[in-house]
């Protein structure tokens, strides 16, 4: 569970406070896929961020799993994010120096992860990079970099999956085959999934859709399922 109190996030921008995140609260149940949608702008990134504790709200609190992350330190959040919390970058940060199952194998070896090899070999698979994984990312197309992400992001088993704009760098078919890469790891994985997503068509197969405008919460509504049309409203703004 995913958890967000009455979260804002103000910067310092010249001699103005500049409010990114205003007043954001939600919960995000176990397994659930949510898309987070917007203009540019509008928090969406940010908010991604202060779930993950690699920034901290202005006012507010997050929980993730019961644990209040901004109460965190800096330790105790890295031991977070490396049990529970994939991240998927719209720009892939795999380390140049590595090769493609290197890249994916280094988080579970600094864990100790028994197996870490095998694991590693499993993951490559499951993005269809069996034959890819000897070669560094300078090597890869922007599809097969992103997929070596994907893998790396799951890693760990994480509960939680981040993913950051992670088709916006992408041509269509590429940017389809990773998202049905991701939802297929979700489903097959049972992570919560929360997706930045300015595509329309992405987000509407999302079982849920919160929608943020100048930091607000504006819109957040459940998909109905089973053939019935519309959407449900989880919450009233």
């Amino acid at each position: 569970m995913i958890s967000l109190q009455n979260v804002t996030k103000t910067v310092r921008s010249g001699t103005e406070d500049l409010t990114i995140l205003d007043d954001v609260s939600a919960e995000i149940p176990d397994g659930q896929f949510v898309a987070l949608t917007g203009a540019s702008g509008s928090g969406k990134s940010t908010l991604l961020g202060l779930i993950a504790g690699l920034d901290s709200p202005s006012e507010g609190m997050i929980f993730v799993d019961g644990e209040n992350v901004t109460e965190m330190s800096e330790d105790d959040l890295a031991e977070l994010r490396s049990k529970k919390i994939g991240f998927i970058f719209q720009s892939f940060h795999l380390i140049p120096s590595l090769t493609a199952f290197e890249n994916i194998l280094i988080p579970m070896e600094i864990r100790g992860v028994r197996d870490a090899a095998e694991r590693a070999h499993e993951l490559l698979e499951d993005v269809d990079l069996v034959n890819r994984g000897h070669h560094y990312p300078t090597e890869l197309s922007g599809g097969e970099q992103q997929r070596v992400a994907i893998a790396r992001a799951f890693a760990n088993e994480p509960s939680i999956l981040l993913a950051d704009e992670p088709t916006g760098n992408l041509d269509s078919k590429n940017g389809k085959h990773i998202f049905d890469l991701m939802t297929g790891l979700h489903s097959k994985r049972d992570v919560t999934l929360v997706l930045v997503t300015h595509d329309p068509q992405l987000a509407a197969q999302a079982e849920r859709q919160i929608v943020l405008r100048d930091g607000r919460v504006i819109s957040d509504e459940m998909a109905v399922r089973e053939g019935k049309p519309g959407l449900q409203v989880v919450q009233e703004i």
